[in-house]
């Protein structure tokens, strides 16, 4: 059974907060899905030096949070190329109160597209389908963090959670690895 984003996120933020690191685990999260969506190079730690850019003005991690990344990282890799579409973004849990929920996906968001627009600067090339996802992403960033308690803003933060999870893994079907690609890892022990 998977770990609760709850977890993941309450044990990212004592680390990252021990290293004195000003990020939140959703930004980290969502600037980590940005870049392995946008195609970033994955092959012996090629990925860190952008995601360290993002989280860390390009400073090292202290030995106590850089295993933490790394699993983040190989998880999420993972999970966006699942043929099930197993990948969902770090969020807090859904016993959180709603309002702490949209501001949480409004900053994954804007990392998400931070970290895809570093990997791929070309983005007005993309298919006129990722264009539109870019864009309703940018609205979805700058959604209202004001919302009511209700069932009819639980439905609507839902289908908005939907909209995210499915345009990270469409921008990942586009910008990601190709099917027959080989790894960096293979390809530099071929002879």
């Amino acid at each position: 059974m998977a770990t609760p984003p709850s977890l993941k996120i309450e044990k990212l933020l004592d680390a990252l907060e021990a290293a004195e690191i000003g990020q939140h685990p959703v930004e980290v999260h969502g600037a980590m899905v940005g870049l392995i969506a946008g195609g970033v190079e994955q092959g012996r730690g090629a990925w860190m030096a952008p995601l360290l850019e993002l989280m860390n003005d390009g400073m090292a991690l202290p030995s106590s949070l850089q295993p933490l990344v790394e699993e983040l990282f190989a998880d999420t890799q993972a999970r966006l190329a699942e043929q099930d579409f197993g990948f969902m973004p770090l969020l807090p849990e859904e016993e959180e109160p709603l309002s702490d929920r949209v501001e949480a996906l409004s900053l994954w968001v804007q990392s998400f597209l931070t970290g895809l627009a570093i990997i791929q600067p070309g983005l007005n090339r993309a298919s006129a389908d990722v264009q539109e996802l870019i864009n309703d992403l940018g609205a979805i960033a700058q959604v209202e963090i004001d919302v009511a308690e209700d069932e009819e803003s639980e439905v609507a933060y839902a289908e908005l959670l939907e909209f995210v999870r499915m345009a990270a893994v469409h921008c990942y079907q586009e910008f990601g690895p190709q099917d027959g690609a080989v790894p960096a890892e293979a390809a530099t022990n071929l002879h």
